[in-house]
């Protein structure tokens, strides 16, 4: 009954941290491809390829369904995977869905005209390969109008949370977030658009000022994967045992992953 959780690095454990939170009896398995992160700088041609080397290894695990939670990965490489990779009997769920649900507030399989919504103006911080292929910015026209997106891509706070180093990650992100209220002076919504960027989530609100709401998705994924699978338990997969798989130094790995979320985390070599 295993769930496969991919990442480039880092990041995901947000996501399934929140995922065990609101699935305790679903072992996940959490594959975590350190070697090759940061994915957000790379050609879509190798986040396709990096992407589904990791979600075979996490089917091996017996894992039907797998998330990616990687902005990276799912704007660049999950609708050519779903379109021409994946077989009839597994999944694999991306987490941009969840969120523009929670910002548009209409359900996924609402395919009505797109109407206007409360939020107006939304600050998009990811990655520079999410950014450049405006999948967000696709996916929300189709549900909602009238709503001015201003992107702001984080170089380097991947690269800082990856090599344990907060207080760089942190400038980054105050750094970032000047840079974009300077195009976009009154953001009403900032979206965490990278699944590492919650660890610095405060860093963020901070940063933004009050008044802004900062999405953040990991619950949201929780969430709806806890729906999909009330929908779809088939996609539940035959695995058993929770794990932590790394393509990185593991040692190196589960060391930082500690240091970010203040709780001892050990990886295994994928």
């Amino acid at each position: 009954m295993a769930v496969g959780v991919f990442d480039s690095g880092l990041g995901g454990l947000t996501v399934h941290q929140a995922l065990v939170r609101r699935l305790p009896d679903v072992p996940f398995v959490y594959y975590g491809d350190n070697a090759h992160a940061p994915y957000g700088t790379r050609t879509a041609d190798d986040i396709f390829a990096l992407t589904c080397a990791g979600v075979e290894r996490l089917w091996a695990e017996g894992c039907d369904l797998v998330i990616l939670a990687c902005n990276t990965a799912s704007a660049a490489a999950l609708r050519r995977m779903q379109e021409t990779w994946v077989p009839a009997d597994k999944r694999v769920l991306g987490v941009f869905v969840p969120l523009i649900e929670a910002l548009t507030e209409r359900q996924w399989g609402d395919n009505s005209p797109p109407r206007e919504v409360d939020v107006k103006h939304v600050a998009l911080f990811a990655t520079p390969a999410t950014v450049s292929s405006r999948a967000f910015q696709r996916e929300l026209a189709f549900r909602a109008i009238g709503v001015d997106v201003e992107a702001q891509p984080c170089g380097g706070v991947v690269d800082a949370i990856e090599a344990g180093d907060e207080m760089l990650a942190e400038a980054l992100v105050r750094s970032h977030v000047e840079a974009l209220k300077r195009r976009m002076p009154h953001p009403q919504a900032a979206i965490l658009g990278c699944t590492h960027y919650p660890l610095l989530e405060k860093v963020f609100a901070e940063a933004l000022g009050p008044g802004v709401k900062v999405y953040s998705q990991a619950n949201l994924v929780a969430e709806s994967l806890a729906d999909y699978l009330t929908r779809r338990p088939g996609f539940v997969g035959p695995g058993r045992e929770a794990k932590f798989l790394t393509t990185g130094d593991a040692r190196a790995v589960s060391d930082r992953a500690t240091q970010f979320l203040r709780q001892r985390i050990t990886f295994e070599a994928a």
